[in-house]
């Protein structure tokens, strides 16, 4: 008999060749894997300097200014110009990866677990448990996400902590409604019957048995949600909510360079958006693979 663990090798063998028949998907994957090698080596590219030679003061790399090299166009030396204090604006776009990056990562981390616990709860035990969670979620949904984020990030002192925060409880509902129903679908199986009628608790039945029969909807959620919370966090901070100056969050650059725009200044504008729709596209475009790929109807 195939073990556990090489059939679930099989499996992912299957789900990686269906993935890189999508050519939208592997150009999605691309760009990611480039917008992580640009956020590594953006201490590389622009690292930090001290002020003045001895001064004990030093300058992160993204906020190093030369008010005599101010709006500057695209060149060999600045490929994508200065702003207004004569910054690089490429250095910042790099550091900015970092920024939003991480983001994405630690939004999808926290609304996933709390969405999956919740999901999991409410469709294994069912009954007054699933609804108290379910209206809960319904009342979440019904709120605009990113309006909820924006009450929920008001509240707080502006910063990545508050961003942070209030794009993760957005996410919240979307898995656990996801995980719910995926639960509802396996909880009635054989497997679960066969673990129960061997004395396993509920808690290493669900965890076990249950979730990771429901990974493959979580990975999808969890690439699109990525892409949704990068979004949410640059809204917040073009509203002022997020990170502050001098962060080179790309929706705070996109804040700062509005103003200019009408001066002619484009690059402070075109720059950091074409960076936040480029990674938006990359994984929605991956997420749209993943979802072809983990599709039982595609199996042949």
């Amino acid at each position: 008999m195939q073990s556990d663990v090489g059939k679930n090798r099989s499996q992912m063998q299957q789900v990686w060749r269906r993935f890189k028949k999508n050519p939208l998907a592997m150009i999605g994957l691309c760009i990611i894997v480039l917008l992580i090698i640009l956020a590594l080596a953006a201490p590389l590219i622009a690292p930090t300097v001290e002020r003045s030679p001895g001064s004990g003061v030093f300058d992160p790399g993204y906020d190093i200014q030369n008010l005599h090299n101010t709006f500057q166009m695209p060149s060999s030396e600045h490929i994508m110009g200065t702003d207004n204090l004569g910054r690089d604006i490429f250095s910042r776009v790099a550091h900015g990866a970092r920024t939003t990056l991480m983001i994405g990562v630690l939004v999808v981390t926290v609304s996933m677990s709390i969405g999956i616990t919740i999901g999991a709860i409410s469709g294994y035990y069912g009954g007054v448990i699933d609804n108290v969670f379910m209206r809960i979620i319904d009342i979440m949904l019904a709120t605009p996400t990113i309006l909820l984020a924006i009450v929920i990030a008001s509240t707080m002192d502006p910063g990545l902590t508050s961003v942070l925060i209030a794009v993760a409880i957005g996410g919240i509902p979307g898995y656990a409604r996801i995980v719910r129903g995926s639960v509802l679908s396996v909880r009635g199986q054989e497997y679960i019957e066969a673990a129960r009628a061997i004395g396993a608790n509920d808690f290493r039945i669900i965890t076990k048995h249950v979730i990771p029969n429901c990974i493959a909807p979580i990975i999808v959620e969890s690439t699109m949600g990525m892409a949704g919370a990068i979004g949410s966090a640059a809204a917040l901070s073009f509203l002022g909510l997020g990170p502050q100056a001098p962060s080179p969050e790309w929706g705070a650059m996109l804040s700062e360079g509005r103003r200019f725009m009408i001066m002619g200044h484009w690059p402070m504008v075109v720059f950091p958006g074409l960076a936040i729709a480029l990674i938006i596209f990359a994984l929605n475009m991956m997420g749209d693979g993943l979802r072809d790929a983990f599709d039982p109807r595609l199996k042949r």
